[in-house]
Order: structure tokens, then sequence, then C-alpha cells
């Protein structure tokens, strides 16, 4: 296959810990993404779903799951007032947490020993901000606006099979806001000792703004992106994740300084692993 065109899912979620990247005014996440409930026999299911989820649910261990602790459930077409919930980042160190990586270990090596609040996603206090300099988003984000998020990708094969084209088409973003595309790899994610890994940008720089109406276009040609299994290297790209950039700042070659709901929140992502059907070489 040389070409193929994907749609996103829309998500509040990373990893499945911390549950989400969102949070509301009461200091429960706002999930949308792979749910963890009880299943059978003492088993855990994952499927995709809405909840709000408290931020006392129980921790295992990083690979492991557990069943969230349900507050409520959140129905495909919300009410009035969970339309109007405002969001919020999730405060440092990070609640129900087990991911072990430092997103940004050259920038930002204390990362792990922070302390800030939650705070709303429109008065982020950005890093040597001044009210004259204008803040671009300056309005609460609602969920109901964050919902609004679609995506596609077109994903193709360049420069004989060496390399792999990533061309992204956004709408119904959050208007005049600082996005990131991210690119996760096979362990990226794996319990020890095969990972995890530190998550990367597609691309550096990696970023773009969404318009004034929520539209947003990123591109980004990375080499031999989906090697053979076993082949020596950097492992394969297996999926990408659209981020709202909540501190208005980009990072280089980190996806975030506090990673996961602190700094970066996934909005758009592919529901599993993918690309299978690509392969590429090192050149």
């Amino acid at each position: 296959m040389r070409s193929k065109v994907y749609e996103l899912s829309l998500t509040t979620q990373g990893p499945t810990y911390p549950p989400s990247e969102v949070m509301n005014a009461d200091g429960d996440f706002v999930v949308i993404g792979r749910v963890n409930r009880p299943g059978p026999d003492g088993t855990v299911t994952s499927e995709w779903g809405r909840a709000i989820v408290s931020a006392d649910s129980p921790l295992p261990p990083h690979g492991e799951q557990l069943p969230y602790t349900i507050v409520r459930e959140l129905p495909e077409q919300l009410t009035d007032a969970d339309r109007d919930m405002v969001l919020y980042t999730l405060p440092l160190p990070l609640p129900v947490n087990n991911y072990p990586m430092l997103f940004a270990p050259e920038q930002n090596p204390g990362a792990n020993s922070l302390v800030r609040p939650s705070h709303p996603f429109h008065e982020v206090p950005i890093p040597d901000f001044r009210p004259e300099d204008g803040r671009r988003v300056d309005r609460p984000v609602t969920l109901g606006q964050w919902v609004r998020a679609q995506g596609w990708l077109e994903v193709s094969l360049v420069d004989g099979g060496r390399g792999a084209r990533f061309s992204f088409e956004f709408s119904g973003l959050v208007p005049d806001s600082m996005y990131t595309v991210m690119s996760l790899r096979e362990n990226d994610l794996a319990p020890a000792p095969v990972g995890p890994s530190r998550p990367g940008p597609l691309g550096a720089p990696n970023v773009f703004m969404a318009d004034e109406d929520g539209k947003g276009r990123y591109r980004a040609t990375l080499p031999n992106p989906f090697p053979a299994p076993g082949a020596p290297g950097p492992k394969r790209i297996v999926n990408v994740v659209l981020l709202w950039m909540s501190y208005g700042m980009n990072y280089g070659g980190a996806i975030g300084h506090f990673g996961l709901g602190g700094d970066i929140h996934a909005q758009l992502k592919l529901q599993g692993p993918s690309f299978q059907e690509f392969t590429t070489t090192a050149g």
C-alpha cells in the first residue's frame, strides 16, 4: 500500500493513566477514550466510552489496569450542563499517574518535583505573559466546544519507500490556539523491561495554529517511520495524537514539559495501534 486516509477519533485521553488529560472544576477527570470497568471474574474491560472519573480512582503499577471509580456516565448527546462544562488542566504532580517518563529531560529535568494547581484552560499562567500582550484564548473552553473537533490523516510513502508523509486536515478545533502533533511508537507505553520510552513530536517543529474558525492543517515527512518488525533502530510509529497546548508553547524535541494533562491535552487520535499496512526501509 502506498497511501491511506484515516479518520481520527475524539478523545481527552493519552494512556489510560491518568484516566484523562482534562479535568473539570470539581477535580474529576473528563474521560473520552478507554474507560476501565469491572469485567467478569475479576477482570477489567477497557472499551471506548465517555465518563466522569474520580481522581480517587485506584492506581495500578504501570502496564496494569484497574476499574476506574466512575462518578457518572457522559451521554453521547451531551446535556446543556455538560456542554457548558469548563475544562481544566491537571494539577502537578499529576494525579492517578503511573507513567514513569520525563517528557523534556534536557529542558525540565525537575518536572516530577513541581507542585501546581489545576487551571481553567483560558487562565493557564503562561510563562512571562503580561496582560497587555494579549491572550489569544481568553474565554472558557467548554466540553461542548472540545467535542466539535474532527480530523483526517493521509499517510503516503515517499522517497521510494524510505519515508512517509503525514498530511492532516482539522476542523472544529479551539479557535486561535496552539496545537502540536505527536507520534507514538511501539514500546512507548509498554511496561518494563520492553518499555516505556519517551514519545516524540511528529516532525520538528510540530506546531500549528488553529484559525479563527477552528480549522488547521499540518504535514510532516519522517524517515523510515514504519520499519519491518525486528529491524534495528527506532521502533515503528503506531499512532499519532493531536495535542492542545494549554501553555501556548512548543518544546522542540519534547512534546511538553509536564505531559499527560499538565500542559498537553490529547484531543484527536486513532483508537488503537495502526499503520500495519505500511513498511518502510532505512536510507
